[in-house]
C-alpha cells in the first residue's frame, strides 16, 4: 500500500474536521480527540468504533480517559499514513 503525499494529507485532513496529523513512534498517523457527556457514552462509542474497524480490517489506537477518546490512525504494515486511514477517519466521523 502506498503511503499518502504531504499534499494528499493536507487535502483529506481538510474533508476531515479535528483530525490532525501527528507522529507516532517515528510513523506518521493522525488523530482526533471526541468528547462526551460520561465515561458510559464514551464506551458506546469505542464500541462503535471497534465493529466499524473490525469490519474495514483496519484498527485505530484508541485512548480512553472518562469522556475523552482519541483515535489515532496509521497503517503500521506500511510504516505511515495511507488512504485506508483517510477512509476509516471518513467512516468514524
Amino acid at each position: 500500500m502506498e503511503m499518502l503525499t504531504p499534499e494528499a494529507l493536507t487535502a483529506a485532513l481538510a474533508a476531515l474536521p479535528g483530525w490532525q496529523p501527528v507522529e507516532v513512534k517515528g510513523a506518521r498517523a493522525i488523530q482526533k480527540q471526541y468528547r462526551f457527556k460520561d465515561f458510559v457514552e464514551a464506551m458506546v462509542f469505542v464500541n462503535r468504533v471497534a465493529e466499524q474497524a473490525e469490519a474495514a480490517g483496519h484498527h485505530p489506537d484508541i485512548e480512553i480517559s472518562w469522556n475523552r477518546v482519541t483515535l489515532t490512525l496509521t497503517t503500521h504494515d506500511a510504516g505511515g499514513l495511507t488512504d485506508k486511514d483517510v477512509a476509516l477517519a471518513r467512516q468514524l466521523d
